[in-house]
């Protein structure tokens, strides 16, 4: 039995489902998640934490994957005085059949605290709560039996997440299942074995809508986009206003470059000055569609606060055609980790890095033209020296 938990039973009140109550259900029939529980009930009562990380964990042949961690007070919950986490790594979009999740449930159970969480920031599948001497055993079956590989760890790439794209979505403007899947198998190496200054996240978008997160979250996020005009169907457009729906103020007033007009029912936009946030696609879905030459923007930067503060990803590469093999895309992410991995210092994020030594010098270090679409914000100062046209005496 489960001593009391007053203060948890706090957080099971209320419409919304807890993770207290999962935890507990666990802890009837696992005593790392019984431990579980009462460690985090006493932290709650202390105000203290009672975890300590550290300590190296992992399989053979890896070296990333596991994540160690350590109960505070071993003497007092023995249950989870080794609390380590096992990332797995996640299919394309996140598709699962039920077969391979019960494989993994039962792995795990029998291995570990049967505790998920689903998904991380990175996209794997977090088994939270096991033991050193069972992260063999439990890898070994992992991998044998329901074919899961683990994901990335340290200071290396992690493990790379797309959005459902093309599967389910009509918006994806490339296939975001097929290049995550692609640069997966193309970056095992340096996915398991770690050898950059820090982490470095990809994330693959299928359109500027980014329901993956990519532009704030990932060190290089590949979001979809087009080239050429957006698709108007005028027809449709009428339907709309002759159904009662208000176009100029949903959509033409809330276009934050007031790029779009409304004339005689027929709806105009001057697509040089669109920035592609998707808005009006998004509310007259029957009526406006991406454009027909499709692609995709490569970023470059973003991160979430951890060393320094939050950055989001600057323009890298405004416009790629995206087919198999994406070379181009693998020669950048070379080319990224060869500078980066020259000049970083240790434990600097990407954006960091570019930060430090500003975008113009990263840019010229890896060899690619600035492009105005690169510009977060217009100068401050107006007095800018072209320095390749001046001449001594002119």
């Amino acid at each position: 039995m489960v001593d009391k938990t007053e203060m948890l039973d706090e957080l099971e009140k209320g419409p919304w489902p807890s993770f207290v109550s999962q935890i507990k259900e666990q802890a009837e029939k696992n005593p790392i998640s019984r431990d579980l529980l009462r460690q985090l009930e006493q932290s709650y009562k202390d105000k203290k934490l009672y975890w300590r990380h550290g300590g190296v964990v992992g399989v053979w042949g890896y070296g990333s994957g596991m994540i160690g961690r350590y109960s505070a007070r071993p003497d007092l919950f023995p249950g989870v005085a080794e609390f380590h986490t096992v990332r797995l790594n996640n299919p394309s979009g996140w598709f699962y059949n039920t077969k391979s999740l019960r494989q993994m449930c039962d792995i795990w159970e029998k291995y570990g605290s049967g505790l998920l969480y689903m998904h991380g920031m990175t996209g794997d599948i977090l088994l939270l709560g096991t033991t050193t001497e069972n992260l063999q055993p439990c890898f070994d079956e992992l991998s044998s039996e329901a074919s899961f590989d683990l994901g990335g760890s340290g200071p290396g790439i992690r493990t790379i997440s797309c959005c459902v794209g093309p599967a389910r979505c009509e918006w994806a403007c490339y296939d975001t299942l097929d290049v995550t899947y692609d640069l997966t198998m193309t970056f095992q190496s340096e996915m398991h074995r770690p050898s950059l200054p820090h982490k470095f996240k990809i994330k693959c978008s299928g359109c500027p809508n980014d329901c993956v997160g990519a532009i704030l979250r990932s060190d290089l996020p590949i979001i979809g986009t087009w080239r050429d005009t957006i698709q108007i169907d005028q027809e449709a457009v009428s339907e709309y206003i002759n159904g009662g729906f208000d176009i100029v103020s949903y959509v033409i007033n809330r276009c934050p470059t007031q790029c779009m007009r409304l004339t005689e029912k027929e709806l105009g936009i001057n697509d040089r000055e669109c920035s592609r946030c998707m808005h009006c696609i998004n509310v007259l879905p029957k009526a406006l569609r991406p454009g027909k030459e499709r692609g995709a923007t490569i970023l470059i930067g973003g991160k979430t606060q951890l060393v320094e503060g939050t950055i989001i990803s600057s323009v890298l590469i405004p416009f790629i055609k995206l087919t198999p093999p994406y070379q181009e895309i693998k020669d950048l992410v070379n080319k990224i980790w060869d500078f980066w991995g020259e000049y970083a210092r240790g434990r600097e994020r990407v954006g960091e890095f570019i930060q430090r030594i500003g975008l113009g010098d990263f840019l010229e270090g890896m060899g690619i033209e600035p492009n105005p679409y690169m510009v977060a914000h217009p100068r401050e100062n107006p007095h800018i020296k072209f320095e390749e046209y001046y001449r001594e005496g002119d």
